[in-house]
């Protein structure tokens, strides 16, 4: 048995290329987060990850997603893929699984340098993991949450088809925030016009799909 099947798994869509993270890709992602992710005065995460000092911020990323490969079970995994274009990492797409054996529900999250901003991807990578898990892992739902001054994670959702589905209150940098919460059957996700390229889903299915 592979003791690393993610290695071989690769999304592709017209543009992007989105494989799992590896420590290469992700010291080319710690540029991404300190090049800037989202303005200062802005903090579109639930968790204040970009918070920590710069001196830091690196470091954590390193170990977070370390800690997250380390955690993985069959059926219960949480996946994050680097996002290339042209051969070079500009943000990251994550799609989690909890019990999927018995839920068949996903959730996601992503995050695209500044300068890489507006220009669709942000739908196209989404798109991709929701086209993986829906037609390669047998998904039935997707879910996902965006704070209601997060304009562009909305817009992202309602182009694919998402469903308000009530709010969340939390605390954020010390005062209150509101998030919407949305979800995705799989008949109403709005598909897009050209076809997901998989390769390697053979090797990590029991992983994924446990």
């Amino acid at each position: 048995m592979d003791p690393w099947p993610y290695r071989h798994l690769v999304l592709r869509t017209p543009r992007l290329e989105l494989r799992p993270d590896d420590d290469e890709g992700l010291l080319e992602l710690v540029d991404v987060v300190l090049d800037g992710i989202h303005p200062p005065d802005e903090m579109p995460f639930g968790v204040e990850w970009t918070d920590a000092p710069r001196d830091r911020l690196g470091t954590d990323v390193l170990r977070y997603h370390w800690s997250v490969r380390a955690e993985q079970r069959p059926g219960r995994w949480a996946v994050n893929f680097l996002v290339r274009r042209d051969g070079r990492v500009i943000g990251e797409q994550t799609l989690v699984g909890h019990d999927f054996p018995i839920t068949g529900e996903v959730s996601t999250g992503s995050y695209l340098g500044l300068r890489h901003q507006g220009a669709g991807l942000g739908t196209e990578m989404r798109a991709a993991v929701l086209l993986f898990a829906f037609d390669h892992l047998g998904a039935r739902t997707a879910r996902s949450s965006a704070f209601v001054d997060n304009p562009a994670s909305l817009a992202v959702s309602r182009k694919l088809g998402y469903r308000p589905d009530g709010t969340l209150v939390q605390v954020r940098r010390g005062a209150r925030a509101e998030q919407t919460r949305l979800v995705l059957d799989r008949d109403d996700l709005v598909r897009p016009d050209w076809e997901l390229g998989v390769t390697g889903v053979t090797q990590c299915r029991w992983l994924l799909t446990g």
